[in-house]
């Protein structure tokens, strides 16, 4: 039976941003350990943790987030390994968050000139030494402005986990909306809510950028 929206309706959708802000929370923080090693494979030395990585790039690049979510919700669970949404949609968005922060940071690592690495090299700094106290810290300077942008993709891409199952701002909504057959007003408040998490994070990737490109033409 259709009932009309009220107060409780508005405290259910806002307790669900709790979960999407969770789940944005893990996909980053494991987006930012996968990536790392993604970069620092995509600039080694070695050609075949090139190619591997640069596989792995390629796959959850090119394939939409919404299927990577089907495969690791529904295919391990055809597999008789049980998963619940939350992990599902955790592990996806990882992997996600994964492939495209080392694609930035290896641009980033790039864009650090080589005469930087040159000097290192010439002081006889091992790679690693080279990589931790020269490439990184400049290369971090670089990437902050477009990691920061793309933890907003990341969380407004968290709203595709509601196709299984998995109950965030997104989902939240669709249920309320079921209940109350008042999409404009439902969603109106869901588009709301995702433009005040995210808005501040644009603006702020904006002023790095400014901030960064200032710098540079100095």
């Amino acid at each position: 039976m259709i009932r009309q929206f009220g107060p409780s309706d508005i405290l259910f959708i806002i307790e669900a941003v709790r979960w999407t802000l969770l789940l944005s929370v893990i996909a980053f923080i494991g987006g930012v350990i996968g990536g790392l090693f993604v970069a620092l494979a995509r600039s080694s030395g070695s050609k075949a943790l090139r190619r591997i990585s640069a596989g792995f790039i390629r796959i959850f690049q090119g394939t939409p987030l919404l299927m990577q979510l089907f495969l690791f919700y529904f295919g391990l669970t055809v597999l008789n390994l049980p998963i619940n949404p939350l992990l599902a949609a955790a592990i996806a968005l990882t992997f996600h968050a994964s492939a495209y922060l080392g694609e930035i940071w290896r641009g980033s690592i790039e864009a650090v000139p080589s005469g930087q690495t040159e000097a290192a090299t010439a002081l006889s700094l091992s790679y690693r030494d080279r990589m931790q106290h020269v490439v990184l810290p400049q290369a971090a300077r670089i990437a902050v402005a477009p990691t920061v942008g793309f933890l907003v993709q990341l969380i407004k891409g968290t709203s595709l986990t509601s196709i299984i199952g998995f109950t965030e701002l997104t989902r939240a909504g669709q249920i309320v909306n079921n209940a109350t057959f008042d999409p404009f007003v439902v969603f109106g408040l869901v588009a709301a809510i995702y433009f005040i998490i995210c808005w501040p994070l644009s603006l702020y990737a904006r002023r790095l950028e400014g901030r960064m490109r200032l710098a540079f033409t100095r």
